[in-house]
């Protein structure tokens, strides 16, 4: 899987990874992907409800070493 660009949100609490994420979206195209690394456990839910607001497809979710690891597709349009 291709990505367009990864953020790493690590040490930050809520609401600023999804703040982050937000912003990196911002900087792509549609159909662009957005690597998000992060360290808090909310950041599961929160990016879950995140994306079944706003239509960008959560395309894979994982834990490794204590990091919650996320891919993001932006939505076209």
């Amino acid at each position: 899987m291709q990505v367009d660009l990864e953020i790493d949100t690590s040490g930050l609490q809520c609401p600023i990874p999804v703040l982050r994420l937000k912003q990196g979206l911002n900087q792509l195209l549609g159909g662009q992907c957005l690597r998000v690394i992060a360290t808090d456990p909310s950041t599961v839910k929160d990016f879950a409800n995140f994306s079944a607001q706003t239509g960008h497809r959560l395309l894979s979710s994982s834990q490794e070493d204590g990091r919650f690891l996320y891919v993001f597709e932006k939505k076209a349009g």
